[in-house]
């Protein structure tokens, strides 16, 4: 009679942690503020542009003046504005500037050195490694001058960045263009830079 209550009483137990253990076998369910256990996958970070750095997939339109005499493209988006005769394009740290004049002579590379370079350190602050040369385009023959210097400061942060620009001067019967383009040191613009340039083109 004892050993047949001894072995009910063991098979009671096991049958208890049986039940037990099927009743825990959710263990990771949250039950009201607990901590859930497993791994998470975290998402892939999302890419971004550095700064400066045009998009890939940046879009491009014509842009022809009131006057006419030329068009060019610029990207599509950025803000415009114009004054003293010259129309902007900004973007960001991203910038575009064309400006027509009146100009009996061709650039050439001696001239812009001589005459363009002591007025734009009148106006670019910390501007070196000025270097101009003759370059082609669609639009024919052309004087490339680059430099470098820093930008206006930010109206809102005052932040200043450090500046590459691209000068490009087209000349025919009696008119001047001069597109600058220009962005951080270091921004990878090469491609949108050269799209822009070789879209010039005289009317």
């Amino acid at each position: 009679m004892r050993r047949t209550l001894v072995l009910s009483l063991t098979a009671l137990t096991l049958t208890t942690a049986v039940v037990a253990g099927c009743g825990n076998s959710g263990g990771s369910a949250d039950s009201g503020g607990g901590t859930k256990t497993g791994s998470t996958a975290k998402p892939a970070p999302a890419e971004s542009n550095p700064a400066g750095d045009i998009p890939d997939d940046q879009a491009f339109v014509a842009y022809t003046p009131a006057k006419g005499g030329f068009t060019v493209k610029v990207p599509e988006g950025w803000s415009r504005t114009s004054s003293g005769g010259a129309v902007t394009f900004t973007d960001k740290l991203n910038r575009i500037e064309l400006a027509a004049v009146n100009a009996s002579t061709a650039p050439t590379t001696r001239s812009v050195t001589s005459t363009v370079v002591p007025t734009l350190k009148k106006q670019v602050p910390g501007l070196s490694s000025a270097k101009a040369t003759v370059v082609t385009r669609q639009a024919g023959q052309g004087v490339l001058l680059t430099y470098r210097g820093d930008s206006a400061p930010d109206p809102v942060t005052g932040k200043v960045v450090h500046d590459a620009f691209e000068r490009y001067s087209f000349h025919r019967g009696g008119q001047e263009v001069d597109l600058t383009l220009s962005g951080p040191v270091g921004a990878d613009n090469v491609d949108p830079w050269k799209i822009v340039s070789d879209s010039f083109r005289w009317q």
